[in-house]
């Protein structure tokens, strides 16, 4: 019996309040960086996963984190309180993305408490982490058009939408980041309606960069590889070891891998990268292996 695959994807953010999380190795109070000091996170599907590994991380580094989840307020609160327990600052905001006036809602309630804690409502960093993936693994000429439709919703025409808003008041110097994925990159049939969806997601980066750079804001895409997402198939040896040589450094990813590339690109030392695609694989996309 060969080893076994997760059937959503493990080369992206898992879907939100879904897939259990796999925190990052970090312990005790956080470290303050500072370079993020004074400004302010948006990271979707933050309750679980990579969306919590990057918000830790852009905590530490002194961003306020807004924590958005759809549907699981225990995992959400206990991100914020991660934060919270290491010396970061953040809080949640539930929106069901895909559903008709979801961002509008998430805006309005983000905004409010941002003019409460900050005096201003300005949003510095836009992560768009969260995604709908699996579908049951279902072939192409099996996938239904439900499927399709709910796939574009949440991974290509709301990260749009949130991107739409943000913009209303983010400041020069701001960051729009997209969590895309390597199947954008390679052939996993399986996931042909998610790995579209992200391809979608990823024009989105190549034309809003190029809309917003007069304003001095970047726009850039993270495209994780196979990342310990929380799916039990990473206790599996067998299934790990498979997954592990698909790297170029035989491991699998941890959320903490990708959040350190996320908090790069959200610093001002990326300032003169924008429109970018950032393979975040760990070299799984370089070909086959000799």
């Amino acid at each position: 019996m060969g080893p076994t695959f997760p059937s959503t994807d493990i080369f992206a953010p898992p879907p939100t309040d879904i897939t259990a999380a796999h925190e990052p190795q970090r312990e005790g109070r956080m470290t303050q960086s500072q370079r993020l000091q004074n400004k302010t996170a948006l990271v979707t599907g933050a309750s679980r996963g990579i969306g919590r590994g990057i918000a830790l991380r852009l905590a530490q580094d002194g961003a306020l984190v807004v924590v958005h989840y759809a549907t699981n307020e225990a995992a959400a609160e206990e991100t914020v309180a991660l934060i919270e327990k290491r010396g970061g600052r953040a809080f949640s905001v539930r929106a069901r993305l895909g559903r008709p006036g979801a961002e509008e809602s998430l805006f309005a309630t983000m905004e409010s408490e941002l003019e409460e804690r900050c005096g201003n409502a300005a949003l510095n960093i836009l992560v768009n982490n969260a995604a709908r993936t699996g579908f049951d693994g279902a072939r192409p000429d099996e996938v239904t058009e439900e499927a399709l439709d709910q796939c574009y919703l949440v991974n290509a025409k709301s990260p749009f939408l949130l991107a739409q808003r943000a913009l209303v008041r983010m400041p020069a110097g701001g960051r729009i980041i997209n969590m895309s994925s390597g199947m954008t990159r390679s052939a996993f049939p399986s996931q042909i309606s998610y790995a579209m969806s992200k391809g979608a997601m990823e024009q989105i980066t190549l034309h809003l960069a190029a809309h917003v750079a007069p304003r001095e804001i970047t726009v850039n895409t993270v495209a994780p590889g196979v990342t310990n997402n929380g799916d039990p198939v990473f206790d599996d040896p067998e299934s790990l070891a498979a997954m592990s040589n698909l790297s170029a450094f035989k491991r699998v990813g941890e959320p903490s891998d990708i959040a350190d590339i996320v908090a790069f690109i959200a610093s001002d030392e990326s300032r003169w990268i924008t429109g970018s695609f950032i393979d975040a694989s760990g070299g799984t996309l370089l070909g086959t292996k000799i």
